[in-house]
This record gives structure tokens, sequence and C-alpha cells, in this order.
């Protein structure tokens, strides 16, 4: 059965929608707005329907496959190649029509579960960013009055008290009133923290892929719970490898005349987990009382940064590995291709 390619311009109140009616062959390219989107396809023939993966795109994409179309989510800079000449959404609508009809790699839409969790994990990064504000501002003010502290939070925690002691009796009382506020509010961030990090163990308890790739070495807590929310469906993946490369820890190459030449990682998909990746990875090289026979020559011969990259490119293929194949992590396993 052939569906029919729908282009829609998501946004936050009205819907731009563009298409070819098969009867008339009339181009239809009009808004719709919210309250009348899901309304309009409800008693509609099963389409093909295409939308950028932004804001709310899987919402819809949830709430239409339900209706039984099917659903295709697209990178904005795939869909930006065919948007030609001006910007605007009845563009943006035909640029979205043309690029679901090409052979292309759709996002995977999540689960309003999976969302739930990247919605903690973003509520914990701006929580810890604010946290490092606090404490590198309370660290500026006092330096200012001659009291250095230093790096790190153990260093500033265990001499605050003492520091604020001393200025009291020289500052006026308004500002060292507002400086004990100022890090009794760290302290409140630090209980927020921990109390979202208790939900993401009670998630990991329920989930069977959370658990499951929990057991790889460097893979803790945030980066199993990052990881499958993110990921989707596995199944969007055809490989280990294309995870690793949607991730971003492959090389960008560029090359020309068939010469290819490879460079530093190409750092595309999401920054937050590439970013765990590479953390988990580190740990793993500084804790682990035996890395591996892999990892132990790799030292030998490439710069330590460039060890820690190629062990995150391994755990994430090895994530894929076990969530694709549904079996337990197993050290020391060796793949083999089929005869």
């Amino acid at each position: 059965m052939k569906l029919t390619p729908v282009g829609i311009d998501i946004a936050k109140n009205v819907m731009q929608m563009h298409y070819v009616d098969e009867g008339t062959g009339e181009v239809v390219n009009k808004p719709i707005k919210r309250a009348q989107f899901l309304e309009y396809f409800a008693n509609r023939a099963p389409c093909l329907i295409g939308m950028e993966a932004c804001g709310g795109a899987h919402h819809w994409a949830r709430q239409l496959t339900k209706m039984g179309h099917q659903v295709k989510l697209m990178p904005a800079q795939f869909v930006k190649a065919f948007n030609i000449r001006n910007k605007n959404d009845a563009a943006d609508a035909r640029a979205i029509w043309l690029a679901v009809q090409q052979p292309s790699k759709p996002v995977a839409v999540k689960t309003e579960m999976q969302q739930a969790m990247l919605a903690l994990h973003r509520t914990r990064e701006r929580m810890v960013a604010f946290r490092t504000m606090q404490i590198n501002g309370l660290r500026g003010m006092l330096t200012e009055y001659g009291e250095v502290m230093g790096k790190g939070r153990a260093a500033i925690t265990k001499a605050i008290p003492e520091v604020l002691a001393r200025v009291a009796d020289r500052l006026p009382a308004v500002l060292i009133d507002t400086l004990r506020e100022q890090w009794n509010r760290v302290a409140e961030l630090d209980e927020q923290i921990a109390r979202i990090e208790r939900r993401m163990r009670e998630w990991k308890k329920d989930d069977r892929a959370v658990k499951a790739i929990s057991e790889i070495p460097g893979v803790g807590l945030l980066t199993a719970t990052a990881a499958v929310a993110m990921m989707g469906d596995v199944k969007a993946f055809r490989s280990g490898r294309e995870f690793a490369a949607w991730v971003g820890l492959v090389p960008k190459q560029t090359g020309s005349g068939g010469k290819v030449n490879l460079h530093g990682i190409s750092k595309l998909g999401d920054t937050y987990l590439r970013t765990l990746l590479i953390h988990g990875a580190r740990s793993v090289l500084t804790n682990a009382k035996e890395p591996g026979p892999w990892i132990e020559q790799m030292k030998k011969r490439r710069p330590l940064n460039v060890v820690i990259v190629a062990l995150a490119n391994k755990m994430a293929r090895t994530i894929w590995a076990v969530l694709a194949h549904d079996r337990p992590y197993q050290k020391g396993y060796v793949s083999a291709k089929p005869a």
C-alpha cells in the first residue's frame, strides 16, 4: 500500500502542512491550528508524515502513530538541504515533504518515559552548572577581601566556615548574611541533585535495558539511563559502529579524488551523552586494576586522550550490542563473523 507523503512544519500554535492530493493532483499547503491538528488526520487514510525532530515532535509522532499513520522524524540539517530560497512556514513544509520521500535514517520516536528521563538529566545538568556558578561566585567575592581558597568543591567546603567566621568581624552584617545564604543555597542544590539521582535509580531497578548495560565497565547510573533514553529504539541503528558514529565518537572525514583524510572526532550527536561516555572511559583507565590487553597495547603507541576516546567508542558499541542482541554483558567476549 502506497502512503501519501505529507510534510508538516510544527510550531507552538499553527502547523503548516504540505502534500499533493492524489485524486486531483492539487498541491495543498495550508496552516492548521493546534486544536484541530489531530482531528484533521483522525479520519484520513494512512499517510507517510514527515516532521523535523524538534520540540514537540515526539509527542505528535506518538499521537499520529496511534491513528495508523507512519511518522518519520528527520534531523533539521537533513531537511534544510531541500529548502530553496525563502525561509518561511510554507517553504519549510514543502522542504519536509520533499525530504520525507528521500531514503534516509529517521530519528527513533521516544516513549514518554524516555523523554521523562531525559528531562531529569537536563534538570540535573542545569542544577550542577548553577551550583558551580554559586561556588565560583563565592570564591571570587571572598578573594576581594583577601580570603583565597583552593580549587574544587572539597576545598571550599572545608574552608568556608572558617573564612566566613574571620571576615564577619570586619565586613557589614548584610554581606555576611548574604554570603551564608548563598552557601546554604549550594547545600539545597546538593539535596535536589541527590533526589533526582534517586529517581533515576528507581527507573534503573524497573528497566531491564538500563540494568543490562550498567554491568559494562565505565557505564554508571547517568550513562546507562541517558543512553537508553536518547537511543529511543535500538533497532534504529544497524550496528554498534553506526551508534558510535551517531554519538560523535568517530573521526571526521574530508577528502576528494578518492583520497579520504581522517581528523579528530566528529562531535556529532548529543554532547551530553558523548561527555558521559568519555568520562566513563577515563574512569576505567584511572581506576581499573586490569584494564585489559587491548587498552594496554594501545597505551604504548597512542596518546592518553586518544586511548580514552577509543575506549568510549568501544563502550558505545558494547552498549548497542548488549541491547540489540538482548543478552548480558560478558567480559572478554569476542564476536565472530558468521561463516
